[in-house]
C-alpha cells in the first residue's frame, strides 16, 4: 500500500501534468525553443542506465530457498540422514545395476561353455583331436 506522502506527490504530479497539457498550445515559440534546448541539455547530461546482463546461475531442484547460492558461513547447513540417503541412492542403484549385468553375463558365458563341453564330450572324436592344430585346419577347410 502507498503511504500518505506518496499519495500527495502522485496527486501533485497529476495536477502539474494536467495543467501542462491544457496550456501546451498557448506556449510561445521562444519558450518552446528554450524548453526544447533545456530538454536536449538534460538528456545529454543524463547518466546511462545500467543494463544488467542476465548471469547464468545453475539452479538445482534441491537448492531450496537459496536458489544456487551457498549457505552463509555463520549458520552451518544441516542435512538430515534421510536427505543424505536420497542423494546416495542413484549411485547405489548404478552399482547394483553394474553388478547385476556382470553376474548375468558370467552366467551366460558359463552356460555357453557348458554347452560346448557337453558337445565335445558327447562327440565320437577323442579330445586329443581337438588339440591338434592340423585338425583345426581340417575343420576350417571342411566348412
Amino acid at each position: 500500500m502507498s503511504s500518505a506522502p506518496d499519495t500527495k506527490e502522485l496527486e501533485f504530479a497529476l495536477k502539474v501534468r494536467r495543467a501542462l497539457d491544457e496550456n501546451a498550445a498557448n506556449v510561445s515559440a521562444s519558450a518552446a525553443d528554450r524548453l526544447a534546448g533545456a530538454r536536449r541539455t538534460a538528456l545529454a547530461r543524463k547518466k546511462p542506465e545500467a543494463v544488467a546482463a542476465p548471469a547464468f546461475v545453475p539452479v538445482f531442484a534441491h537448492a531450496g530457498a537459496n536458489a544456487g547460492m551457498p549457505a552463509p558461513a555463520s549458520e552451518p547447513r544441516r542435512v538430515s540422514p534421510l536427505r543424505r540417503a536420497l542423494r546416495v541412492w542413484p549411485l547405489v542403484a548404478l552399482v547394483l545395476g553394474v553388478v547385476a549385468v556382470a553376474y548375468w553375463e558370467d552366467v551366460q558365458r558359463s552356460a555357453e561353455l557348458a554347452d560346448i563341453d557337453a558337445a565335445m564330450l558327447s562327440d565320437d572324436l577323442p579330445l586329443n583331436a581337438y588339440l591338434d592344430h592340423g585338425f583345426n585346419a581340417y575343420l576350417s577347410r571342411a566348412r
